[in-house]
């Protein structure tokens, strides 16, 4: 089952990280980067269920988040 509930020990903190881990690259980096660090994460959680309904979740959210623009 996919966790949706805030589950980051220090989110800020990741979310700083992630930032800076961007920081100099161009877009073309950024979205290799982007693709290995979802690859990564992929393989750590392992489970083909949860992947996608991740992937699902994901790509609704998307969908609605560009509707209401």
């Amino acid at each position: 089952m996919l966790v949706t509930d805030p589950n980051l020990d220090d989110a800020d903190g990741f979310y700083e990280a992630l930032i800076e881990a961007h920081r100099d690259l161009d877009a073309a980096q950024s979205q290799a980067l982007n693709a290995r660090l979802v690859l990564l994460l992929a393989n750590h959680v392992g489970r083909d269920a949860v992947l996608r309904e991740a992937l699902a979740a994901a790509r609704a959210n998307t969908l609605a988040s560009s509707a209401a623009r």
